[in-house]
């Protein structure tokens, strides 16, 4: 798993060469999306397979969500806007860890993007 900034800078574009799947990660402001369109079409012309996550889904407009829609893009996970969620990340505890709410849908993270990657051989199940 390789963390890359936003955009599509020369480093971004080495370091998702040859990978096996590319979940982007987003917000649904004017610069989220703008990131974000700029990504898809890198990924398409790289010709590899991608799926979004929305942070802070609930701030903001649906543009990102419409986008996504529109284009066919599979959006993989919404993480609402919580102030618990911020003060849990700035203190360094995992979102799983703070709100084990969200195990099972990480772990059905997990699962699409291995289906979509086509690289589904292990159970993902086992995840903790």
């Amino acid at each position: 798993m390789i963390d890359c900034p936003p955009g599509t800078s020369c480093p971004v574009i080495e370091s998702v060469k040859g990978s096996d799947f590319c979940l982007l990660v987003t917000e649904p402001t004017p610069f989220g999306l703008s990131d974000l369109m700029l990504a898809v079409s890198m990924l398409r012309q790289l010709e590899l397979p991608f799926g979004v996550v929305i942070n802070r889904a609930d701030v903001g407009t649906d543009d990102t969500a419409a986008y996504c829609e529109r284009e066919h893009i599979p959006v993989l996970l919404q993480i609402p806007f919580r102030r618990e969620i911020a003060q849990a990340y700035s203190k360094g505890v995992p979102l799983v860890e703070a709100f084990p709410e969200y195990h099972d849908k990480f772990r059905q993270l997990a699962t699409a993007v291995a289906r979509l990657a086509g690289t589904c051989t292990q159970n993902v199940s086992n995840l903790t």
